[in-house]
């Protein structure tokens, strides 16, 4: 973390974001460089758009799109095209490329698995005035090319907009540029379908349960079924590395975070199993389809697996982190090493806020979170997870064995699970 701390030494700024501030328009001069920049971004891929009900819709409306990966914020710009729309971002962007650019672009603050009211608010300015907000209520990129479950909220949020409900499903994004390895795979190609998928009339007759559940139909995706439909070939020789940081735990022995990958190959250092990703997406062993040939499959047995843990009450994660608060848009803030503990009581984080003297514990109920954010090598600083409150996000980095981000992801939605059966 050294490189990381080095950057940071200097930066004392813990001013809070400004949530409540009232959501900049996109500038309409950055509009068509926006629109230029995405297409070229997008060039390699060979990009199809599909739209369907969207001819004669005008604003206001809310997107809401499928999260595969960064090209998604280069793919959407072009679907909306000619029109112009505000954005929901993390906070990590503002910092990365700078609050003001970010405003120009027409972004809106948030942190990630918060009730953040402010943006409730935000996204209702932007509609009455007319205008179109998208957001990506996946919230994470997808870890193997699947969508994850969208929280009831995005249902009740477009009941309560009562205004068009846009979705726009993303295809190609993930399996150009994973999250555990972003090196491009520039064979993959790039489709997108973007529909009015539920007017104002349909929402008066829909429960916000029923909303949520056709949103969620229509953003459901599997990037490797879909690879194979396509016969899409994608002959990277790295096209395995970094997949380990996701399948973490072995079929053959049972053992955990020993896998390790090398070019196509995966491969496990406790008993020697080793499979190969095709060029297709398949995992093979000895010339045949490996059992888990369907990469999301060994995925969900792991989940699976992080279940029966719990249940069986031997689910703990006790590790030290190094911890790294964004509080606003101008740079992260150093506030060393830490304790984080996670069970079936949820999070409990134990560390010294920085620019005070007193060590104290923040702590986060199963029922607060219904996942949390995962990154397997933040910006080349390692993989992390993140814990927000509303004035900060804190990017915790392992300093101790047993932490691994898919892991921890699987458990924190389980407890959440188990925490909202319990309160019925």
């Amino acid at each position: 973390m050294s490189e990381l701390s080095a950057r940071n030494k200097k930066c004392t700024d813990d001013v809070p974001f400004d949530r409540f501030r009232v959501p900049p328009k996109q500038n309409p001069i950055f509009a068509p460089i926006l629109w230029a920049y995405c297409f070229f971004a997008t060039r390699s891929g060979h990009l199809k758009i599909q739209k369907t009900r969207m001819e004669g819709l005008k604003p206001p409306y809310i997107v809401f799109g499928s999260h595969h990966a960064w090209m998604d914020f280069y793919v959407t710009p072009l679907a909306l095209f000619p029109r112009r729309a505000n954005y929901v971002s993390e906070m990590e962007g503002f910092e990365f490329w700078g609050e003001w650019l970010f405003r120009q672009i027409g972004c809106i603050g948030t942190r990630k698995y918060i009730n953040d009211i402010a943006l409730v608010k935000s996204i209702k300015r932007v509609m009455e005035r007319r205008g179109i907000v998208v957001v990506y209520p996946e919230a994470r990129y997808a870890n193997v090319g699947t969508s994850s479950e969208l929280p009831q909220s995005v249902g009740k949020l477009a009941k309560n907009l009562k205004v068009p409900v846009v979705c726009i499903n993303m295809h190609g994004n993930y399996l150009q540029s994973p999250i555990w390895n972003t090196k491009m795979r520039r064979e993959a190609r790039l489709e997108a379908q973007i529909t009015q998928l539920i007017t104002p009339e349909e929402l008066d007759g829909m429960t916000a349960g029923e909303v949520t559940a056709k949103i969620s139909e229509y953003l459901t995706y599997d990037e490797y079924r879909w690879q194979l439909s396509r016969k899409m070939r994608i002959t990277a020789p790295f096209r395995a590395e970094g997949l380990h940081k996701v399948l973490y735990r072995c079929p053959e022995c049972g053992s955990e975070f020993t896998m390790r990958s090398e070019g196509a190959d995966l491969y496990c250092e406790s008993c020697g199993s080793r499979v190969t990703m095709n060029e297709y997406g398949q995992l093979a062993k000895n010339g045949g389809l490996y059992r888990f040939s369907h990469i999301p499959d060994w995925y969900e047995w792991q989940r699976k697996c992080v279940h029966e843990e719990i249940e069986s009450g031997n689910y703990r994660l006790d590790c030290t982190v190094h911890i790294e608060a964004l509080p606003g848009a101008k740079c992260f803030l150093d506030c060393g090493e830490g304790r984080l503990v996670h069970d079936a009581e949820g999070f409990s984080l134990t560390f010294t806020e920085f620019g005070e003297s007193a060590e104290k514990t923040m702590r986060f109920p199963p029922l607060m979170m219904n996942s949390i954010h995962t990154e397997y090598d933040y910006r080349g600083w390692g993989e992390c997870v993140t814990l927000s409150v509303p004035d900060n996000t804190y990017f915790l980095f392992p300093r101790s064995a047993g932490f691994n981000p898919t892991k921890i992801q699987f458990a924190t939605e389980y407890l959440h699970k188990k925490a909202l059966a319990g309160r019925k």
